[in-house]
């Protein structure tokens, strides 16, 4: 079963190398969606795959790249709108 969730990674995610981790494990995974820095400081990220993925895209966000230090990671239920691939978004 495909799901898709909404993520927000807040803590020091950004300037560690966030987006570029989370991209390039969410492509491992065979999720589809994208990531980015948001001016608040935290990284927003929209995960589409099936279940199994999902869960462990989301425990890895609370652990992020080696110099990360994750606080919080939040996920909400969002619509499919049919990602073609993992991207990196400009910040917003």
């Amino acid at each position: 079963m495909t799901k898709v969730l909404h993520a927000v990674i807040t803590g020091r995610v950004q300037g560690v190398g966030y987006r570029a981790w989370a991209a390039n494990r969410a492509t491992l995974l065979g999720l589809k969606g994208w990531v980015r820095n948001r001016r608040d400081g935290s990284v927003e990220a929209v995960f589409k795959g099936n279940e199994q993925a999902i869960v462990r895209m989301l425990d890895d966000c609370w652990r992020g790249p080696r110099s990360a230090a994750v606080v919080d990671v939040v996920a909400t239920s969002i619509a499919d709108e049919a990602w073609p691939d993992f991207s990196v978004r400009p910040t917003a």
